[in-house]
């Protein structure tokens, strides 16, 4: 190699690690990690309402993570002045200086265009208004309207994070029916003790920006005490699939056992206050949400 060669791999180099850099903070923007259960809800109920074909689930796949990824780069754009003083967002791309405010709001904004254009074009616009639904309902509902004002946010806005399993269904059928509404449910009551179990970790942080989570603004005793509240309520509604006659015994054994199990979490919680038991507590939610749909999925296909 030459050395005009060489001073010109010299050059590029601190280019392509820009490039790369670049896309990794793009790809950051659609929170990636979330998408991870939603997509993977998503899959499931489809396997569950009969089993498209791989195209058709990796299209609705695609929109769903266009929809979402859009809602969490607006996310991002909207929370800005708040995640520069959290230490755990402060390293973020836009808080950083990565990525402008207004590239991350168009690229929010294209994400959910693009989202809407192949699930309407390529699956059905049932399946492209309900992924619509949640851009709007994490956007709207959620970051703008309740995340700086209640602390019921995580609540009502929560609903937004349970769109997917509808989006799949009506994917699949074409419509929505009782079986898609009850999944919907599942994970509309799993939201606030998965969420309130993280957000006693950071508390602080929520209560030096001003966010009215609910261990800021009604304790971490009370916030343990509506997490068992939730997690019971989450196990009725887990029931209602079986009840209805929608899965049969491996549902129904399996919804009990994973029930039972965050319900022991909840209440060892709610006796122990300490970050320990509710990092745990976190950890499980996601378990147990990923195994009750792989549960759902098994019961329908044995």
């Amino acid at each position: 190699m030459d050395a005009s060669s060489s001073v010109s791999s010299l050059r590029s180099a601190p280019a392509v690690a820009g490039a790369r850099q670049l896309l990794a903070d793009y790809f950051e923007l659609t929170k990636p990690k979330v998408q991870t259960l939603l997509l993977f809800t998503t899959i499931t109920t489809m396997e569950i309402a009969g089993s498209p074909p791989v195209s058709k689930i990796a299209l609705t796949c695609l929109g769903g993570y266009l929809s979402a990824g859009g809602a969490g780069a607006v996310n991002h754009y909207y929370d800005r002045d708040i995640d520069a003083q959290m230490r755990r967002t402060a390293t973020r791309p836009i808080p950083a200086g990565r990525i402008s405010p207004r590239a991350a709001l168009i690229f929010g904004f294209v994400l959910c265009a693009l989202s809407f254009a192949v699930l309407s074009l390529t699956v059905n616009m049932l399946a492209a208004l309900l992924a619509l639904s949640g851009f709007v309902g994490y956007v709207g509902v959620y970051t703008v309207w309740l995340k700086r004002r209640t602390a019921q946010n995580i609540v009502i806005g929560g609903a937004a994070g349970a769109v997917p399993p509808l989006v799949g269904w009506a994917a699949t059928r074409g419509s929505v029916s009782w079986t898609a509404v009850y999944l919907f449910a599942i994970v509309f009551y799993w939201t606030p003790p998965h969420f309130w179990s993280l957000s006693l970790l950071m508390k602080d942080e929520y209560a030096k920006v001003g966010v009215p989570m609910m261990p800021v603004v009604r304790g971490e005793r009370e916030t343990r005490r509506q997490i068992l509240l939730y997690t019971l309520l989450l196990y009725a509604v887990s029931q209602l699939p079986f009840c209805a006659g929608k899965f049969g015994a491996a549902y129904l054994v399996g919804s009990i056992l994973l029930g039972l199990a965050f319900i022991g979490g909840a209440f060892l919680l709610n006796r122990r206050a300490d970050r320990r038991t509710a990092l745990r507590l976190y950890l499980f939610s996601l378990a147990y949400l990923a195994l009750l749909f792989g549960t759902m999925v098994a019961d329908v296909k044995l």
